[in-house]
């Protein structure tokens, strides 16, 4: 027996297509909406409320949660790390990865194969495998040291897990950026140049504006990663001035301990909403940054 395809049977299936991809993509954000909201309520809570069921809505508005969470579990303090932390890794990674881009991208010197060859293995090295070894070479300059800098100097140092972070996304960064560069027509350059503009003024000033895209999207993956990262924070910071991802694992178990977890989830808020603000900031250039080519019409 035949099957006939009406206009109308096929104008239903796109139809059909349409409402699947609406509700898979309802699905995926009510499964991300639903836990970050329940923590936030949560937060919310005083300690007796949480014998009862889980879903209940908070008496009141318990903001002492946070006050403990921030000042007397030093949130607070970790929270500044953090921040310290991730913005200078983020100037790191970007003074080099922007300039090394483009110059892969537009130049040619000898040795530049090699190089992206080696940028690319690097995008396979899992930094969180090679952390002992980092560990242990910072502990060697440390001792290299101990006549000068008696205290040490590259261990418990903020500034010294930035430079780490950075060195562990330039492949990455570079690699993303160098891409973006070489979509780019050669006529914006070579009308710059005709205009009297140096190779820096074309790399600041005409390549990097069309590339924003790029960069929003470097800064996001790497904000998230140096934000979010445990190992190497716990590692090379294992004095007080800790980050907030080891503030809160440390916060969790002392409340545990305590069954006081409105302090515990407000700590968990205090990590989220960063994450959420930079994001709602810079959605639209992320979007742009993985839809678009380098010039648009």
């Amino acid at each position: 027996m035949t099957t006939i395809t009406t206009p109308r049977n096929r104008g239903d299936r796109p139809k059909a297509g349409r409402v699947l991809t609406y509700l898979l993509v309802i699905a995926i954000a009510l499964a991300i909406a639903v836990p970050v909201a329940w923590v936030l309520l949560a937060s919310l809570k005083q300690k007796g409320e949480f014998y009862g069921s889980p879903w209940t809505l908070p008496e009141g508005l318990h903001l002492q949660n946070y006050i403990d969470a921030f000042v007397t579990a030093r949130m607070g303090q970790y929270f500044f790390t953090s921040v310290l932390v991730t913005l200078l890794g983020l100037v790191f990674v970007l003074a080099v990865s922007v300039p090394a881009a483009y110059v892969i991208a537009r130049y040619e010197f000898r040795g530049r194969a090699f190089i992206e060859v080696a940028l690319l293995a690097g995008l396979f090295v899992n930094v969180n495998y090679i952390v002992v070894p980092i560990f242990l070479m910072l502990v060697g300059w440390d001792r290299a040291l101990v006549d000068v800098l008696p205290g040490g100097f590259f261990i418990d140092n903020p500034g010294v897990l930035s430079l780490v972070y950075a060195a562990t996304s330039i492949p990455f960064s570079i690699y993303l950026l160098t891409a973006y560069f070489r979509s780019i027509p050669t006529s914006y350059e070579e009308a710059a140049a005709l205009d009297g503009a140096s190779r820096f003024q074309i790399m600041t000033r005409v390549m990097l504006p069309i590339a924003r895209p790029a960069v929003v999207t470097v800064i996001l993956f790497n904000f998230l990663a140096y934000w979010n990262d445990f190992i190497i924070a716990l590692t090379l910071l294992p004095g007080e001035g800790k980050t907030l991802q080891v503030g809160l694992l440390n916060l969790m178990t002392a409340q545990k301990a305590a069954a006081d977890y409105g302090r515990l989830y407000a700590g968990m808020v205090i990590v989220i909403v960063p994450v959420l603000i930079l994001y709602a900031l810079i959605q639209r250039r992320l979007i742009e940054g993985m839809s678009s080519g380098g010039v648009k019409g």
